[in-house]
């Protein structure tokens, strides 16, 4: 998967975008994408949604 934040963002299409955790729909040039990043068991884990309405409806956080 291609970095979505890096200034090479043109890059990024379906086949390599990241997929919203919640819909699973391609995250491309997207403005409203966000990102949850955390710690579980020593790894970065990372969830990426298409949107705040996607990531409202996530649940996925361990705790």
């Amino acid at each position: 998967m291609v970095d979505p934040t890096s200034d090479l963002g043109e890059e990024v299409d379906e086949s390599n975008a990241p997929r919203c955790a919640v819909c699973d729909r391609p995250i491309v040039r997207d403005p409203t994408h966000r990102v949850v990043t955390w710690i579980d068991d020593g790894r970065i884990e990372v969830a990426h949604f298409c949107g705040p309405e996607c990531r409202e409806a996530w649940s996925g956080l361990p705790g």
